[in-house]
């Protein structure tokens, strides 16, 4: 969706559609139940996983990263389905290597790589009434990005109206370590695929249509996307 052509430097997509886990009353959850106010589902039929990890291989993968700018805790893998932990499966498709597509329905992420195989990840979603579907492409990308609320947000939440200047990255960001900016046709969308540090939320469909990845696995699929990577999102 594109809202008025508008290219901003942040995901001022709804804060509700990014949330985190902790920043007082305006943490990202906050964020995310203040703003909640369209093709039938796609399910994954030429899809066949491979075996997944174990609880402690995520407990590996999905731990601390001290060395970025705001260092990232280890997640709470005990917290997140195993189905969501990121996998390599097959993946029938015409899209070249490196597209991103997303599945709503399913709640996965995939990057397209060679021989048939996919790239997946467990993300939260847009909730009903903010899915969207179609082509975009990666429009810019933004490392500890600064994130300002839009009008129409602090309208219902006066709150959120302290940030109107932008909210500096950091760990309490709604846009986490690492952001896609999702663009059609030369506008930004106001769509994003974002970092989150709340375990908790993937395999739910609780943003207002952005999509969010565990940092670890925001951080994967950025360092290997460039910008205008092609990006499909799937009808949920």
């Amino acid at each position: 969706m594109i809202m008025d052509g508008k290219k901003s430097d942040v995901g001022e997509r709804d804060g509700g559609a990014l949330l985190g886990h902790r920043a007082g009353l305006l943490s990202r959850r906050s964020f995310l139940i203040g703003s909640a106010a369209g093709v039938g589902a796609l399910g994954l039929a030429g899809c066949v996983t491979s075996d997944g990890m174990s609880f402690a291989e995520a407990s590996k993968v999905y731990g601390p990263m001290p060395d970025e700018k705001f260092p990232i805790p280890a997640v709470d893998v005990s917290k997140v389905d195993p189905k969501y932990y990121r996998k390599t499966v097959r993946y029938d498709t015409k899209e070249a290597p490196g597209t991103i597509i997303v599945d709503p329905a399913n709640y996965y992420v995939y990057r397209i790589e060679e021989g048939g195989n996919a790239t997946r990840y467990g993300a939260n979603v847009g909730r009903d009434g903010f899915r969207w579907s179609g082509d975009a492409y990666v429009g810019r990308k933004g490392e500890w990005a600064t994130w300002t609320p839009p009008k129409e947000m602090i309208r219902r939440q006066p709150e959120a109206a302290k940030y109107a200047g932008g909210m500096p990255g950091g760990l309490d960001n709604p846009l986490g370590a690492r952001t896609l900016y999702l663009y059609q046709n030369g506008a930004y969308t106001l769509y994003t695929i974002y970092a989150s540090s709340d375990a908790e939320s993937i395999g739910s469909g609780i943003t207002s249509g952005c999509v969010g990845l565990l940092s670890q696995d925001m951080i994967h699929l950025y360092d290997r996307t460039p910008v205008k990577t092609k990006v499909v999102v799937l009808p949920a």
